[in-house]
């Protein structure tokens, strides 16, 4: 059996992910949801279900700024631990800084796809996940 795509939202503010969630729905492609307010709270989900590809997400919208463990944070611990994990995960880092450094940063990654900026519009995300779909 497929199993629905799987986006995680890893992002402190209450809004932007209530956003995102409606955005995700308006796009009519069958999925689950994941939300965590932190890096900390993502990275233990993730470690925790390492094992379980079909539990892990497909797509992580990932925030910069963040209390506990901030996006690049996050990043680093991944990097760690990203051999180890049983599915590719995509991520993409979101975020309203037009830091030209934290751009470059972001994309150091080998993990992240893209930098975006803050808001997410529904036919970016829309065409994020289709991407995602396709391997």
């Amino acid at each position: 059996m497929q199993h629905p795509f799987h986006l995680c939202i890893v992002d402190d503010d209450d809004i932007y992910r209530f956003t995102i969630i409606q955005s995700a729905k308006f796009s009519k492609i069958e999925h689950i949801t994941s939300v965590f307010p932190n890096g900390e709270e993502a990275i233990n989900f993730i470690k925790e279900n390492q094992d379980t590809p079909d539990a892990l997400p497909n797509l992580i919208l990932l925030d910069i700024d963040m209390p506990i463990m901030d996006g690049f944070q996050f990043l680093k611990t991944y990097k760690e631990i990203e051999a180890k994990i049983s599915k590719k995960i995509a991520i993409y880092m979101v975020s309203s800084s037009v830091d030209p450094e934290d751009i470059e940063r972001a994309k150091s990654y080998t993990a992240v796809i893209d930098y975006l900026s803050k808001p997410l519009k529904s036919d970016k995300l829309k065409a994020i996940i289709e991407k995602t779909l396709e391997g």
